[in-house]
């Protein structure tokens, strides 16, 4: 990647956002949709931190910025001390494809690939040869569970094992940051139990940091550290933090 603009992102950060304001236009008569306003969030190396708000609070919004899904009207996203709203084209698409993944509400599995080939395809993109890609993806279903489950099409999946793949998915690049966007939304409480703990799972084993956003105040609970959001900001009288 090249041409990185540098941030004065403080180096015990590995994630950061300031001043984030994002705003939908829109022609209808109440006009536009102001999501995000003036919020600022900040995530340690290591951390799994919850995003918690209603519908509407902009969370998804928040997420989808900080991944680089999505430039913010205003304010600063800085990842490992580059500030990613700054990056175009390849240099984005690089830096998502290599540090950061996404797991979404409803598994965004590849309806005609099955669950080993939907592993292994962020590999795949990379230009990794097919075998390769496949030996490590079967490796992380083995690890998840979901080893004897690898020829199976989504269709095939429940609700939770779709999820468990799309979770091996977003490991496969072995990235600094996973953004879970509601992943527990679609599923029965014990199934959505059992994912969050195998999220945590992978952040306490691997390090890997995780940021999810949810509706789900239980879900603040399972984590290190919440942040309450709510009309695009930040409710720091509900922050919660607690360690291990």
């Amino acid at each position: 990647m090249r041409d990185f603009h540098v941030s004065n992102q403080e180096p015990h950060y590995i994630l950061q956002a300031e001043g984030l304001y994002h705003v939908y236009e829109s022609s209808a008569l109440d006009g536009n949709v102001v999501a995000l306003r003036g919020l600022h969030v900040k995530v340690r190396p290591g951390e799994a931190v919850a995003v918690v708000g209603p519908s509407g609070s902009g969370k998804s919004t928040l997420l989808k910025c900080l991944g680089g899904l999505m430039k913010p009207s205003a304010g600063d996203v800085s990842f490992q001390g580059l500030q990613i709203n700054r990056l175009t084209g390849q240099d984005l698409v690089r830096l998502r494809q290599e540090t950061v993944s996404f797991i979404f509400q409803d598994a965004n599995l590849l309806p005609d690939l099955n669950a080993l080939d939907n592993v292994a395809q962020p590999l795949r993109h990379r230009g990794v040869s097919v075998a390769t890609s496949r030996r490590k993806a079967q490796s992380l279903l083995d690890k998840l569970g979901m080893g004897d489950r690898s020829n199976g099409m989504p269709a095939q999946l429940s609700g939770g094992e779709q999820q468990r793949v799309a979770i091996a998915r977003a490991l496969i690049t072995n990235p600094k940051l996973i953004l879970a966007d509601e992943p527990t939304g679609e599923l029965d409480d014990q199934t959505g139990k059992e994912v969050l703990e195998l999220l945590n799972k992978v952040n306490q084993d691997l390090g890997t940091t995780i940021l999810i956003v949810t509706h789900d105040p239980a879900i603040a609970t399972s984590v290190q550290r919440a942040i309450a959001i709510k009309d695009g900001k930040t409710s720091t009288e509900t922050t919660r933090e607690v360690s291990y």
